[in-house]
Protein backbone atom coordinates (compact mmCIF):
# COMPACT_ATOMS: atom_id res chain seq x y z
CA UNK A 1 0.00 0.00 0.00
CA UNK A 2 1.45 3.96 -0.88
CA UNK A 3 0.44 6.51 1.53
CA UNK A 4 -2.56 7.94 -0.44
CA UNK A 5 -4.00 4.43 -0.13
CA UNK A 6 -3.66 4.36 3.08
CA UNK A 7 -5.28 7.43 3.69
CA UNK A 8 -7.95 6.86 1.60
CA UNK A 9 -8.82 3.70 3.77
CA UNK A 10 -8.20 5.84 7.59
CA UNK A 11 -10.38 8.01 6.40
CA UNK A 12 -12.86 5.55 6.34
CA UNK A 13 -12.78 5.20 10.08
CA UNK A 14 -15.65 8.30 10.61
CA UNK A 15 -19.35 7.38 11.44
CA UNK A 16 -20.80 8.72 8.00
CA UNK A 17 -17.94 7.16 6.32
CA UNK A 18 -18.51 3.65 6.74
CA UNK A 19 -20.51 0.59 6.93
CA UNK A 20 -18.94 -1.14 9.92
CA UNK A 21 -22.04 -3.33 11.50
CA UNK A 22 -20.80 -4.62 14.47
CA UNK A 23 -17.62 -4.76 16.78
CA UNK A 24 -16.41 -7.75 17.89
CA UNK A 25 -13.82 -9.54 19.97
CA UNK A 26 -13.13 -10.24 23.66
CA UNK A 27 -11.24 -9.22 26.42
CA UNK A 28 -8.19 -10.92 27.78
CA UNK A 29 -6.35 -10.85 30.84
CA UNK A 30 -2.62 -11.58 31.61
CA UNK A 31 -3.28 -15.16 32.55
CA UNK A 32 -4.33 -15.47 28.58
CA UNK A 33 -8.12 -15.99 30.10
CA UNK A 34 -10.57 -15.08 28.15
CA UNK A 35 -12.73 -12.50 30.46
CA UNK A 36 -15.95 -12.01 27.97
CA UNK A 37 -16.48 -11.86 24.36
CA UNK A 38 -17.24 -8.90 22.69
CA UNK A 39 -20.57 -9.00 20.22
CA UNK A 40 -21.54 -5.31 20.06
CA UNK A 41 -23.64 -3.31 17.57
CA UNK A 42 -22.88 0.18 16.35
CA UNK A 43 -26.18 1.48 15.74
CA UNK A 44 -27.07 0.78 19.52
CA UNK A 45 -24.21 2.38 20.75
CA UNK A 46 -24.04 6.38 21.67
CA UNK A 47 -22.39 8.84 19.01
CA UNK A 48 -19.42 8.98 21.85
CA UNK A 49 -19.13 5.25 22.20
CA UNK A 50 -18.96 4.67 18.80
CA UNK A 51 -16.22 7.16 17.83
CA UNK A 52 -13.95 5.77 20.58
CA UNK A 53 -14.12 1.99 18.66
CA UNK A 54 -13.43 3.51 15.53
CA UNK A 55 -10.53 5.89 16.87
CA UNK A 56 -8.98 2.45 18.20
CA UNK A 57 -9.20 0.98 15.29
CA UNK A 58 -7.89 3.71 13.21
CA UNK A 59 -4.73 3.98 14.90
CA UNK A 60 -3.71 0.32 13.63
CA UNK A 61 -3.38 2.21 10.43
CA UNK A 62 -1.31 5.38 11.78
CA UNK A 63 2.58 5.90 11.92
CA UNK A 64 5.00 5.25 9.13
CA UNK A 65 4.60 2.67 5.99
CA UNK A 66 8.05 0.49 6.42
CA UNK A 67 8.17 1.17 10.08
CA UNK A 68 5.37 0.93 12.28
CA UNK A 69 3.24 -0.43 9.13
CA UNK A 70 5.25 -3.74 7.27
CA UNK A 71 4.25 -5.58 4.60
CA UNK A 72 2.90 -9.25 5.32
CA UNK A 73 2.99 -10.82 2.05
CA UNK A 74 1.50 -14.66 1.80
CA UNK A 75 3.06 -17.13 -0.74
CA UNK A 76 1.15 -18.73 -3.61
CA UNK A 77 1.23 -21.64 -1.93
CA UNK A 78 -0.60 -20.46 1.84
CA UNK A 79 -3.51 -18.32 -0.63
CA UNK A 80 -4.33 -21.47 -2.90
CA UNK A 81 -4.06 -23.73 0.51
CA UNK A 82 -3.21 -22.99 3.99
CA UNK A 83 -5.30 -22.83 7.71
CA UNK A 84 -3.77 -19.43 7.97
CA UNK A 85 -4.86 -18.05 4.77
CA UNK A 86 -8.49 -19.85 4.92
CA UNK A 87 -8.90 -18.25 8.35
CA UNK A 88 -8.80 -15.10 7.55
CA UNK A 89 -10.41 -15.35 4.03
CA UNK A 90 -13.71 -17.17 5.99
CA UNK A 91 -13.14 -14.21 8.61
CA UNK A 92 -13.57 -11.69 5.64
CA UNK A 93 -15.86 -13.31 3.59
CA UNK A 94 -18.18 -13.65 6.04
CA UNK A 95 -17.62 -10.32 7.75
CA UNK A 96 -16.55 -11.69 11.06
CA UNK A 97 -20.37 -13.03 11.22
CA UNK A 98 -19.01 -16.70 11.53
CA UNK A 99 -18.67 -17.15 15.46
CA UNK A 100 -16.21 -20.46 15.30
CA UNK A 101 -13.76 -18.13 12.42
CA UNK A 102 -14.04 -15.41 15.14
CA UNK A 103 -12.82 -17.67 17.83
CA UNK A 104 -10.21 -19.66 16.08
CA UNK A 105 -8.70 -16.67 15.38
CA UNK A 106 -9.24 -15.16 19.12
CA UNK A 107 -7.79 -18.32 19.94
CA UNK A 108 -4.37 -18.82 18.22
CA UNK A 109 -3.69 -15.01 19.02
CA UNK A 110 -4.21 -15.48 22.32
CA UNK A 111 -1.91 -18.32 22.22
CA UNK A 112 1.32 -16.46 20.69
CA UNK A 113 0.61 -12.85 21.83
CA UNK A 114 2.91 -12.22 24.93
CA UNK A 115 1.72 -9.06 26.63
CA UNK A 116 3.06 -9.55 30.19
CA UNK A 117 1.18 -8.88 33.04
CA UNK A 118 -0.74 -6.45 30.98
CA UNK A 119 -4.59 -7.61 30.23
CA UNK A 120 -6.21 -6.43 26.72
CA UNK A 121 -8.89 -5.85 24.03
CA UNK A 122 -8.93 -7.93 21.23
CA UNK A 123 -11.10 -5.34 18.50
CA UNK A 124 -12.24 -6.62 15.28
CA UNK A 125 -14.64 -4.88 12.71
CA UNK A 126 -15.58 -5.26 9.01
CA UNK A 127 -16.34 -3.51 6.46
CA UNK A 128 -17.16 -2.75 2.70
CA UNK A 129 -15.95 0.08 0.94
CA UNK A 130 -17.87 1.13 -2.86
CA UNK A 131 -14.40 2.37 -4.03
CA UNK A 132 -15.06 5.00 -6.18
CA UNK A 133 -13.10 5.88 -9.36
CA UNK A 134 -10.79 8.37 -9.82
CA UNK A 135 -9.63 10.64 -12.17
CA UNK A 136 -6.22 11.78 -13.62
CA UNK A 137 -6.38 14.92 -11.09
CA UNK A 138 -7.29 12.91 -8.31
CA UNK A 139 -10.64 13.65 -8.22
CA UNK A 140 -13.52 11.01 -6.77
CA UNK A 141 -16.33 9.86 -8.79
CA UNK A 142 -18.49 7.93 -6.83
CA UNK A 143 -20.59 6.83 -9.70
CA UNK A 144 -18.24 5.61 -11.81
CA UNK A 145 -16.26 3.44 -9.49
CA UNK A 146 -17.04 -0.74 -10.31
CA UNK A 147 -14.85 -1.96 -6.99
CA UNK A 148 -15.93 -3.57 -3.80
CA UNK A 149 -13.18 -3.28 -1.65
CA UNK A 150 -14.42 -5.38 1.73
CA UNK A 151 -11.61 -5.89 4.76
CA UNK A 152 -11.80 -6.52 8.52
CA UNK A 153 -9.44 -4.93 10.65
CA UNK A 154 -7.47 -6.04 14.43
CA UNK A 155 -6.54 -3.81 17.01
CA UNK A 156 -4.93 -5.44 20.13
CA UNK A 157 -5.47 -2.93 23.16
CA UNK A 158 -3.98 -2.44 26.52
CA UNK A 159 -6.24 -2.41 29.02
CA UNK A 160 -5.04 0.20 32.23
CA UNK A 161 -6.08 -1.40 35.24
CA UNK A 162 -8.53 1.15 37.63
CA UNK A 163 -6.96 3.55 39.81
CA UNK A 164 -8.59 4.92 43.35
CA UNK A 165 -8.98 8.60 43.46
CA UNK A 166 -10.02 11.15 45.65
CA UNK A 167 -13.03 13.01 43.86
CA UNK A 168 -15.75 15.83 44.70
CA UNK A 169 -18.77 15.56 44.58
CA UNK A 170 -20.83 18.43 43.63
CA UNK A 171 -23.89 17.78 45.34
CA UNK A 172 -22.64 16.81 48.64
CA UNK A 173 -19.71 19.33 48.74
CA UNK A 174 -17.40 16.76 49.46
CA UNK A 175 -14.37 13.99 48.38
CA UNK A 176 -15.51 10.62 48.34
CA UNK A 177 -12.92 7.92 46.85
CA UNK A 178 -14.09 6.36 43.30
CA UNK A 179 -12.19 4.40 40.56
CA UNK A 180 -11.48 5.38 37.50
CA UNK A 181 -12.47 2.02 36.04
CA UNK A 182 -10.49 -0.14 33.39
CA UNK A 183 -9.40 1.99 30.26
CA UNK A 184 -8.80 0.56 26.69
CA UNK A 185 -5.34 2.06 25.60
CA UNK A 186 -4.23 2.63 22.02
CA UNK A 187 -3.26 -0.26 20.29
CA UNK A 188 0.10 -1.62 20.70
CA UNK A 189 -0.58 -4.27 17.06
CA UNK A 190 -3.07 -4.84 14.56
CA UNK A 191 -3.38 -5.18 11.11
CA UNK A 192 -5.81 -4.44 7.88
CA UNK A 193 -6.39 -7.60 5.66
CA UNK A 194 -6.28 -8.17 2.87
CA UNK A 195 -4.00 -5.20 1.62
CA UNK A 196 -5.30 -2.10 -0.37
CA UNK A 197 -3.34 -2.17 -3.38
CA UNK A 198 -3.88 -0.28 -6.90
CA UNK A 199 -7.36 0.52 -5.15
CA UNK A 200 -8.20 -2.64 -4.99
CA UNK A 201 -8.18 -5.93 -2.78
CA UNK A 202 -4.72 -8.20 -2.62
CA UNK A 203 -5.36 -11.05 -0.55
CA UNK A 204 -1.83 -12.01 -0.87
CA UNK A 205 -0.81 -9.25 1.51
CA UNK A 206 -1.63 -7.45 4.61
CA UNK A 207 -0.84 -4.44 6.31
CA UNK A 208 0.58 -5.44 10.08
CA UNK A 209 1.16 -2.57 12.62
CA UNK A 210 3.32 -2.26 15.60
CA UNK A 211 2.48 0.96 17.86
CA UNK A 212 6.92 0.44 18.44
CA UNK A 213 9.09 -0.39 15.44
CA UNK A 214 11.16 -2.09 17.48
CA UNK A 215 9.11 -4.58 18.50
CA UNK A 216 7.08 -6.15 15.93
CA UNK A 217 6.01 -8.91 17.66
CA UNK A 218 7.24 -11.34 15.66
CA UNK A 219 5.65 -14.09 17.83
CA UNK A 220 2.33 -12.88 16.27
CA UNK A 221 3.54 -12.80 12.66
CA UNK A 222 4.88 -16.31 13.27
CA UNK A 223 1.76 -17.73 14.55
CA UNK A 224 -0.79 -16.29 13.06
CA UNK A 225 0.15 -15.86 9.12
CA UNK A 226 3.31 -18.42 9.20
CA UNK A 227 5.97 -16.33 6.92
CA UNK A 228 9.20 -15.06 8.01
CA UNK A 229 9.05 -12.01 10.18
CA UNK A 230 10.01 -8.87 8.47
CA UNK A 231 13.33 -7.07 10.21
CA UNK A 232 12.00 -4.01 12.59
CA UNK A 233 13.34 -0.75 11.86
CA UNK A 234 16.09 -1.02 14.59
CA UNK A 235 17.43 -4.59 13.09
CA UNK A 236 17.58 -2.99 9.57
CA UNK A 237 19.61 -0.21 10.71
CA UNK A 238 21.76 -2.27 12.97
CA UNK A 239 22.27 -4.50 9.89
CA UNK A 240 23.16 -1.18 7.69
CA UNK A 241 25.62 0.14 10.25
CA UNK A 242 27.14 -3.54 11.13
CA UNK A 243 27.64 -3.78 7.50
CA UNK A 244 28.99 -0.55 6.82
CA UNK A 245 31.64 -0.46 9.49
CA UNK A 246 32.69 -4.10 8.92
CA UNK A 247 32.84 -3.32 5.20
CA UNK A 248 34.84 0.13 5.41
CA UNK A 249 37.36 -0.87 8.27
CA UNK A 250 39.37 2.09 8.86
CA UNK A 251 37.72 3.81 6.00
CA UNK A 252 34.53 4.16 8.12
CA UNK A 253 35.66 8.13 8.84
CA UNK A 254 33.95 10.60 10.00
CA UNK A 255 33.76 12.33 6.48
CA UNK A 256 32.35 8.89 5.00
CA UNK A 257 29.63 8.51 7.18
CA UNK A 258 28.76 12.15 7.31
CA UNK A 259 28.41 12.20 3.72
CA UNK A 260 26.48 8.92 3.55
CA UNK A 261 24.11 10.55 5.46
CA UNK A 262 24.20 13.18 3.79
CA UNK A 263 23.40 11.34 0.16
CA UNK A 264 20.52 9.59 2.12
CA UNK A 265 18.78 12.42 3.64
CA UNK A 266 19.10 14.27 0.43
CA UNK A 267 16.87 11.43 -1.72
CA UNK A 268 14.57 11.90 1.55
CA UNK A 269 14.13 15.17 1.13
CA UNK A 270 13.65 15.20 -2.77
CA UNK A 271 11.24 12.43 -2.53
CA UNK A 272 9.06 14.50 0.17
CA UNK A 273 9.80 17.36 -1.84
CA UNK A 274 7.72 14.93 -5.37
CA UNK A 275 4.81 14.16 -2.99
CA UNK A 276 5.49 10.71 -4.53
CA UNK A 277 3.08 8.13 -2.82
CA UNK A 278 5.09 5.32 -3.20
CA UNK A 279 7.67 4.46 0.02
CA UNK A 280 10.69 5.61 -0.90
CA UNK A 281 13.11 3.07 -1.37
CA UNK A 282 17.30 1.96 -2.20
CA UNK A 283 18.77 -1.11 -3.31
CA UNK A 284 22.17 -2.18 -2.20
CA UNK A 285 23.64 -1.29 -5.10
CA UNK A 286 21.90 2.29 -4.72
CA UNK A 287 23.60 2.28 -1.20
CA UNK A 288 27.00 0.99 -3.34
CA UNK A 289 27.19 4.24 -5.75
CA UNK A 290 26.83 6.78 -2.35
CA UNK A 291 29.47 4.93 -1.03
CA UNK A 292 31.38 4.97 -4.16
CA UNK A 293 30.93 8.82 -4.49
CA UNK A 294 31.77 9.20 -0.55
CA UNK A 295 35.78 8.32 -1.80
CA UNK A 296 34.96 4.32 -1.01
CA UNK A 297 37.49 2.55 -2.98
CA UNK A 298 35.79 -0.48 -5.17
CA UNK A 299 36.80 -3.48 -3.12
CA UNK A 300 35.21 -2.33 0.21
CA UNK A 301 31.99 -1.50 -1.80
CA UNK A 302 31.53 -4.92 -3.06
CA UNK A 303 32.38 -6.20 0.53
CA UNK A 304 29.23 -3.76 1.89
CA UNK A 305 27.00 -5.05 -0.81
CA UNK A 306 27.70 -9.03 -0.52
CA UNK A 307 27.14 -8.05 3.50
CA UNK A 308 24.05 -6.17 2.98
CA UNK A 309 22.29 -9.37 0.58
CA UNK A 310 23.12 -11.84 3.01
CA UNK A 311 21.82 -10.12 5.82
CA UNK A 312 18.58 -8.76 3.64
CA UNK A 313 18.59 -10.78 1.36
CA UNK A 314 19.17 -10.84 -2.43
CA UNK A 315 17.17 -7.66 -4.37
CA UNK A 316 16.52 -6.29 -0.98
CA UNK A 317 14.63 -2.59 -1.04
CA UNK A 318 15.92 -0.77 1.90
CA UNK A 319 13.82 2.25 3.73
CA UNK A 320 16.35 4.75 3.73
CA UNK A 321 13.95 6.31 6.81
CA UNK A 322 14.66 2.85 8.51
CA UNK A 323 18.48 3.16 8.26
CA UNK A 324 19.41 6.49 9.11
CA UNK A 325 18.48 9.10 11.81
CA UNK A 326 17.08 12.10 9.04
CA UNK A 327 16.37 14.37 11.59
CA UNK A 328 19.89 14.45 13.49
CA UNK A 329 23.27 13.41 12.14
CA UNK A 330 25.01 10.95 15.45
CA UNK A 331 28.36 10.04 15.80
CA UNK A 332 29.58 7.14 18.93
CA UNK A 333 32.85 6.31 19.83
CA UNK A 334 33.64 4.51 23.00
CA UNK A 335 33.70 8.05 25.25
CA UNK A 336 30.93 9.84 23.77
CA UNK A 337 28.36 9.88 21.53
CA UNK A 338 27.27 13.33 19.65
CA UNK A 339 24.02 14.15 18.19
CA UNK A 340 23.65 17.35 16.38
CA UNK A 341 21.13 18.63 13.81
CA UNK A 342 22.35 17.31 10.09
CA UNK A 343 22.36 20.71 8.20
CA UNK A 344 25.32 21.56 10.89
CA UNK A 345 26.70 18.65 10.79
CA UNK A 346 29.93 20.55 8.89
CA UNK A 347 30.58 22.19 12.19
CA UNK A 348 31.96 19.06 13.24
CA UNK A 349 35.56 18.90 12.18
CA UNK A 350 38.26 15.59 11.92
CA UNK A 351 41.51 16.35 12.07
CA UNK A 352 44.83 14.82 12.59
CA UNK A 353 47.17 15.84 15.94
CA UNK A 354 50.71 13.90 16.75
CA UNK A 355 49.71 11.30 14.61
CA UNK A 356 46.15 10.72 16.50
CA UNK A 357 42.80 11.09 14.65
CA UNK A 358 40.75 13.64 16.88
CA UNK A 359 36.67 15.30 16.02
CA UNK A 360 36.77 18.93 16.76
CA UNK A 361 33.68 19.58 18.39
CA UNK A 362 32.65 23.36 18.55
CA UNK A 363 31.15 24.78 21.42
CA UNK A 364 27.82 25.25 20.27
CA UNK A 365 24.16 25.07 21.13
CA UNK A 366 23.01 23.21 18.35
CA UNK A 367 25.95 19.97 19.31
CA UNK A 368 24.54 17.55 21.57
CA UNK A 369 27.40 16.02 23.96
CA UNK A 370 27.26 12.94 26.06
CA UNK A 371 30.15 11.28 28.11
CA UNK A 372 33.73 11.97 28.40
CA UNK A 373 35.12 15.03 26.74
CA UNK A 374 33.68 18.14 26.08
CA UNK A 375 35.56 19.15 22.89
CA UNK A 376 37.96 16.85 21.63
CA UNK A 377 36.66 12.95 21.37
CA UNK A 378 39.84 10.65 20.52
CA UNK A 379 39.32 7.34 18.29
CA UNK A 380 38.13 6.36 15.19
CA UNK A 381 34.12 7.32 15.46
CA UNK A 382 31.44 5.08 13.94
CA UNK A 383 27.76 6.02 13.22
Amino acid sequence: MNQKELNEIRRRFKLDKNSISKIFGCYVNSNKEIISWIDASMGLMQQEEQEMYLGLLKKTLSGALGKNLVDITFSTAQVADSDEHRLLQTMRQTELKDPASREDFCRRLIDALNMGETNYLILLAADTYDVPHKSRDDEFQADAGDTVYRYFVCAVCPVKAPTLELRYDHDLNEFHPGSTGHIALAPELGFLYPAFDSRAANIYDLLFYAKNPAELHQEVIDALFRVEPPMSAAEQKNVFDTALTEALDQDCSYDVVQSVHEQIRAKIEDHKESHDPEPLELTVSDVGCILANSGVDTEKVEAFKANCEKQYGENAALNPVNIIESRKFQVTTPEVKISIAPENSYLIETRVIDGRKYLLIPADDGVEVNGIGVNIAADQPQE
